[in-house]
């Protein structure tokens, strides 16, 4: 007599969704990582043209210097606003696949645990069937032996 759980499959199904919304949790953080790094090196280039210009405003800049710069500088913080509402984007994505990551586990948790259950019941099933097949054997030897 074999041991079968009888949630196998669902189990199994469970835990390939598992992995699926794992896959796509990974997938999330990703995407959140590369635009946080864009906009990383966004700030960093506004940050070092920022102080090139103090540098040559020290030394003397022609207005025309100034405002190339500026529209640049300009151009480069339209560009940093619309990366960090992607940046929001993305966090809030990743944090939905985390959160539904954590709800697959809870739920394949669930079904681990009434596997273990269930099995737990099979092997005291079991257990109490050896011994009445063994009382039944002592009850025949005695027998048999009075006999």
């Amino acid at each position: 007599m074999t041991y079968t759980f009888k949630f196998e499959k669902i189990l199994n199904l469970k835990e390939r969704e598992k992995e699926e919304v794992r896959e796509s949790y990974r997938a999330a953080v990703e995407k959140f990582e590369d635009i946080a790094q864009k906009l990383y090196e966004l700030l960093k280039k506004k940050e070092d043209l920022e102080n090139f210009q103090t540098e040559k405003l020290v030394s003397g800049l022609s207005v025309q210097d100034i405002r190339h710069n500026q529209n640049f500088i300009s151009n480069i913080e339209k560009t940093i606003e619309y990366y960090q509402g992607l940046v929001i984007q993305a966090r809030n994505r990743m944090n939905w696949h985390e959160q539904k990551l954590s709800e697959m586990n809870v739920e394949v948790k669930k079904y681990e645990k009434i596997r273990e259950n269930d099995f737990n019941r099979y092997k005291e099933f079991l257990h109490t069937s050896e011994s009445k097949v063994l009382d039944e054997l002592a009850v025949m030897q005695f027998t048999n032996k009075r006999n």
